[in-house]
């Protein structure tokens, strides 16, 4: 996890998202809806984005699992850097799931405009409304890519 191996034993039934906070007290990732439609535990397992919530832990075995921790070391990271240039964040509740699901959106090449980056974002909710910088922020370290 964040470029660590790590290796624990857990109930079957344990979510990623509550592997990720209660295991490794790692609380950037957020549990919102704990139902996959909100989007505010979204991580990158090899790469991919992946609601935490929706994922078991034990499917996980080898994986590489990024979270908001991992995502940069000593700078931060260009989208991390564009949210704070474009003020796309208000209350930050959703901002680490926001960013790590616009992390897999520019991977993925999914940035060609506007209304795509919206569409492929739409699984991320925003309760205060800052989709526009939202969208910008993306639109920047996209183009930084």
């Amino acid at each position: 996890m964040n470029g660590e191996r790590r290796t624990v034993t857990v109930d079957n039934r344990t979510s990623l998202l509550d592997l990720v906070r209660e295991h490794f007290g790692l609380t950037g990732t957020k549990k919102g809806c704990d139902a996959g439609a909100c989007g505010a535990c979204t991580v990158l397992v090899d790469g991919h984005r992946v609601n935490g919530c929706l994922t078991l832990a034990v499917r996980l075995d080898g994986a590489e699992v990024i979270t908001i921790e991992g995502l940069s070391r000593d700078e931060l990271h260009p989208l991390q850097q564009a949210f704070i240039d474009q003020d796309a964040f208000q209350c930050g509740f959703c901002t680490p799931g926001q960013i790590m699901s616009g992390v897999g959106c520019i991977r993925e090449r999914h940035t060609g405009s506007a209304s795509e980056i919206r569409e492929w974002m739409s699984g991320n909710i925003c309760r205060c409304g800052c989709y526009v910088k939202i969208v910008k922020a993306v639109q920047q370290a996209a183009k930084g890519r």
